[in-house]
């Protein structure tokens, strides 16, 4: 399956508490179908004082959310968008929004 969220990519939460808010993407997690977005989906983790942490206590911590639940913003538009990919006839792969503004490349072309 095409991967149309990269690590960076600022996303459009589209479903859930945090619906209608954008964030960068801080991780993908591509065999459980993940992502993780800065600020969003966050939740509390409750920690032992250590000689990290020597207080303990109560740390919100970004959890994980199904990659289906956000979608890549257009940098045209500022709203999010779905993903098409063409491939260019020098080999390299390039990620374009529905409107057909680009998004960035997925492969380099090849090196002879």
């Amino acid at each position: 399956m095409a991967r149309n969220i990269k690590k960076n990519d600022t996303v459009q939460i589209i479903t859930g508490d945090d619906k209608g808010m954008t964030g960068t993407v801080l991780r993908v997690i591509p065999k459980k179908g993940k992502v993780v977005v800065q600020g969003l989906n966050v939740a509390l983790k409750h920690v032992r004082p250590s000689r990290k942490n020597p207080q303990g206590g109560r740390v919100k911590v970004e959890q994980p959310m199904n990659i289906s639940n956000v979608l890549p913003v257009n940098p045209k538009s500022s709203k999010g968008t779905r993903v098409h990919f063409k491939t260019e006839p020098d080999g390299s792969k390039k990620r374009f929004a529905a409107d057909g503004t680009e998004l960035g490349v997925v492969v380099k072309k090849k090196e002879s």
